[in-house]
């Protein structure tokens, strides 16, 4: 079993943190999911299993926006039209879910706006 994909071993870490991190309406989670085109990322409300807001790097507002630019700045975007989105629905506080990934480039690029435009976590 040594040879698990990058990709199992995410899930495997994003299992463990799972068991720590809950997303109740007073403080919702926020998840990301990075693939290798494009980010996304939600505000979740776990008690209810709903999605409060979300955000992508496909999104329709963003199109003009991110051409030409690289994956951390288009993160760099996806992290302030979340932020702005969860504000629309008074939404201030959140517990970040980094969904197994390393805290580091585009998760880390699109924490800081998200903190920058407003979010605490």
């Amino acid at each position: 079993m040594a040879n698990k994909s990058r990709n199992e071993a995410r899930l495997k870490r994003h299992r463990r943190v799972r068991k720590n991190i809950y997303g109740v309406p007073e403080k919702p989670r926020m998840c990301v999911y990075r693939s290798l085109s494009d980010i996304y990322v939600q505000v979740i409300d776990d008690t209810q299993g709903m999605t409060l807001a979300s955000a992508s790097s496909l999104d329709k507002e963003l199109k003009g926006k991110l051409k030409g630019k690289t994956k951390t700045e288009q993160a760099v975007e996806v992290g302030k039209l979340l932020a702005a989105r969860a504000k629309d629905k008074k939404i201030e506080t959140v517990v970040f879910d980094r969904g197994g990934y390393q805290f580091d480039g585009r998760v880390k690029a699109l924490a800081d706006a998200a903190r920058e435009a407003g979010l605490k976590f």
